[in-house]
């Protein structure tokens, strides 16, 4: 196990690790869905709501399958998160990575156009602002890294023009594809469906991880 994974364990899932700071910034995701939700009601589109859960949700599965690496492998996960945080839930998860999911999903929703057939220098529009905001994620974790507040153990998934190749596509592209895939769903039970399967797929990973194999992430 490298020393980034054990320092990693250390204080996982430790409620005497909360700081204050913690309530404010959840305040701030409430104010942000009770906005949207009172905008939804008036409306009846339901889209930034249902684009923040999946992308959370999204990110919810990844952070499982990452803790499925770091246990089965011994020697760590994809991603760490190993310094100061308020509350570190999973090795490379932490409750303000988790604030900024939450609403990632709603600024994606709201930076897009309303028609789907809009495009920017050729690009359809969605698929243009999925591909900027995952570069814009890239940039941050490199500087987080820079930091050690985000660590890469494993030299295919690290810094370098290849390396962050898999970190674009699959720590960040997917999730806003799959909000995008949400919200173009035809009906408002198709798109709600979305993230309650990928809930029920990083639960089940979860509930298997930690309830049948006791194993530690």
């Amino acid at each position: 196990m490298t020393e980034s994974a054990r320092l990693a364990l250390v204080g996982l899932r430790d409620p005497s690790t909360m700081q204050w700071y913690v309530i404010p910034l959840l305040a701030m995701v409430f104010l942000i869905y009770a906005g949207e939700i009172q905008a939804a009601r008036r409306s009846g589109q339901w889209n930034a709501v249902i684009a923040g859960a999946t992308l959370f949700m999204a990110d919810f599965v990844n952070e499982s399958i990452n803790g499925w690496i770091f246990a089965l492998s011994g020697y760590s996960a994809l991603w760490l998160a190993p310094g100061p945080t308020a509350l570190r839930t999973m090795v490379g998860w932490n409750i303000e990575i988790m604030f900024m999911f939450a609403i990632l999903g709603v600024i994606y929703h709201r930076t897009i156009a309303d028609d789907p057939a809009t495009r920017i220098v050729g690009l359809p529009d969605r698929w243009f602002w999925a591909l900027a905001y995952s570069a814009v994620c890239v940039v941050v974790e490199l500087f987080l890294n820079r930091g050690n507040l985000l660590v890469w153990d494993y030299q295919w998934w690290n810094r370098g023009p290849l390396a962050v190749v898999p970190i674009f596509v699959f720590g960040y592209l997917w999730f806003f594809l799959a909000a995008k895939f949400a919200i173009e769903r035809p009906t408002l039970r198709a798109r709600v469906t979305v993230p309650v399967v990928l809930f029920a797929v990083a639960a089940t990973l979860n509930l298997v991880g930690h309830g049948l194999l006791g194993l530690r992430y």
